[in-house]
């Protein structure tokens, strides 16, 4: 029993760092490959994991729950789930959620749109908060001093578009406070274009940041920059006001 508790949250720490088919689970746990799958579907009965679409797992409803339980920041993942899920249906295009971490954003959850043609998902994954919008609405709340020191910083460049000058970027972030969005054009990763929004604590303060994002080719579409805006906002403000601290 022991032993079938500890391979099982082995495989929760896997998927949990990265969603994950049978193989490359096995492979990461370094277990038979019919023992992960059998593990899988005991834990896919609880809740405890899901599939994709495909043969991918990731961390499921009832982990995140938990997890909420023991801390209103993870109990973000579960509520703004269904908001995630109404924007993809919204704008065709897949959304994630990510959280502050230190100057990194952490990207914590992530639904996919039925398109055919898809971004990775990139949960799990940490990115400097100057290259990615969802980091931008969330250096954006910061104070003054902060935001210098940030500022002061090497600020490296993941593609040519990337922002890398001190006074750039404070522009930027002075445009994203008055707009409650901020756009990335292919600055992280070349050919992927988002937008993002800020949730917020019943004070106001920025606490997680709920995005969207696409292919550049099509995404956004042309003149539909506004409506998506719009959008993601009210997905970032409904996952507030549910949490119970306003929005």
């Amino acid at each position: 029993m022991v032993q079938s508790v500890d391979r099982a949250f082995a495989i929760l720490d896997a998927v949990s760092a990265r969603p994950a088919g049978v193989t490359a689970i096995a492979e990461r746990v370094r277990l038979p490959k019919s023992t992960v799958a059998r593990l899988l579907a005991t834990l896919e009965e609880l809740d405890a994991v899901e599939r994709l679409d495909g043969p991918r797992w990731r961390v499921g409803p009832g982990i995140a729950a938990l997890a909420g339980a023991a801390s209103p920041e993870r109990s973000l993942v579960t509520l703004a789930r269904p908001h995630l899920a109404q924007v993809v249906q919204e704008l065709s295009e897949d959304a994630g959620l990510a959280l502050p971490d230190g100057y990194d954003v952490h990207y914590v959850d992530h639904v996919e749109s039925d398109n055919p043609v898809q971004v990775r998902d990139w949960t799990g994954t940490r990115a400097p908060m100057h290259v990615v919008p969802s980091g931008l609405v969330l250096l954006a709340e910061w104070p003054r001093a902060a935001i210098d020191a940030y500022a002061s910083r090497e600020l490296r460049a993941f593609t040519p578009r990337t922002v890398t000058s001190a006074a750039a970027l404070r522009r930027r972030l002075a445009a994203v406070r008055e707009d409650g969005v901020a756009w990335g054009r292919e600055e992280f990763a070349e050919g992927i274009n988002s937008v993002a929004a800020a949730v917020r604590d019943g004070r106001g303060k920025a606490l997680a940041a709920i995005h969207v994002h696409g292919p550049a080719y099509r995404f956004p579409p042309d003149g539909e920059e506004a409506r998506i805006a719009d959008v993601v906002r009210a997905a970032a403000a409904a996952t507030g006001r549910e949490l119970g601290l306003g929005a």
